[in-house]
């Protein structure tokens, strides 16, 4: 086992396969700015890791300074509930 986790793997894979960023290049470690990316590609990789990892992250979570693992964190941080009786436990709780 390599000591990451299943959302750092994902991450890799979508900077690999969506921003074509040599899978080599890329460590836990790796600040974006290493990898030449400036702020206004951390705003489109925002975007897609919303899209992609149903994730609550804004356009501005993440600076070029950030490493790899930190923005997984910061995913792991703001995935949604997924448990299925979340909202109808909210729904159906104390009236007045």
């Amino acid at each position: 086992m390599n000591g990451t986790s299943e959302t750092y793997d994902r991450l890799v894979d979508l900077l690999v396969d969506r921003f074509e960023v040599d899978r080599a290049e890329i460590a836990p470690d790796t600040r974006f700015e290493d990898l030449d990316m400036d702020s206004l590609f951390l705003v489109e990789l925002l975007l897609v890791i919303q899209s992609e990892f149903k994730a609550d992250i804004g356009e501005d979570a993440a600076t070029p300074g950030d490493t790899v693992a930190a923005v997984a964190a910061l995913i792991e941080g703001r995935r949604p509930l997924t448990s299925p009786g979340a909202g109808a436990a909210a729904a159906t709780g104390d009236r007045a």
